[in-house]
């Protein structure tokens, strides 16, 4: 099916290419927003990389998956964007927008889903200490659930790179967090 949509697409078809952005729209958003931790920066980054595959898809090798290719395209916008990126806002910065989206999104149990956001929030603190290329590996293997495979051809990494990457990330996230519980 998704074949399908990829030819129809090239030949400009309208409903063809909603069906790649409604299908691809939640979980590119998603890998940008690990990536990225700021939700307007991730909403940005997915925007563009859908344009860029849009735009590009005569380049996309039909004998390939397309959701490597497209994974690949917004790791790389996410990338970039860490590479030219501002200091990271506080998160005591929130906006009010944020906080009105978070009340909102309450359920019933309040205290575990503040346990939940907390938890959430100090891994992407975690996250956003390592590098671009860990992060992005990371995000591809635990988040997305990605084969070494799969993630290799997103990022052009060798197999033994990505392990290699993916064991001095655990590594250093299990050092950040004996640190904090010795200065907690």
């Amino acid at each position: 099916m998704e074949n399908m949509w990829i030819q129809a697409a090239r030949q400009g078809d309208e409903e063809a290419i909603t069906q790649l952005v409604t299908t691809y729209q939640q979980p590119i958003y998603a890998l940008c927003y690990r990536m990225l931790g700021e939700r307007t920066e991730a909403e940005d980054a997915a925007q563009e990389a859908l344009i860029k595959a849009l735009t590009n898809l005569d380049k996309f090798d039909a004998e390939r998956p397309f959701r490597p290719w497209m994974y690949r395209i917004a790791a790389n916008e996410c990338t970039d964007r860490l590479r030219r990126r501002r200091p990271i806002a506080s998160l005591d910065d929130m906006g009010e927008d944020d906080a009105w989206e978070w009340y909102a999104g309450c359920s019933p149990n309040p205290e575990r889903e503040l346990v939940a956001q907390e938890r959430t929030a100090e891994v992407q603190l975690l996250l956003e200490q390592l590098a671009p290329e860990d992060r992005m590996v990371v995000t591809l293997f635990y988040w997305e659930s990605l084969s070494y495979q799969e993630i290799s051809q997103i990022t052009g990494m060798t197999i033994s790179a990505i392990k290699s990457r993916l064991f001095r990330a655990r590594r250093a996230l299990a050092r950040q967090l004996v640190e904090e519980e010795i200065y907690a």
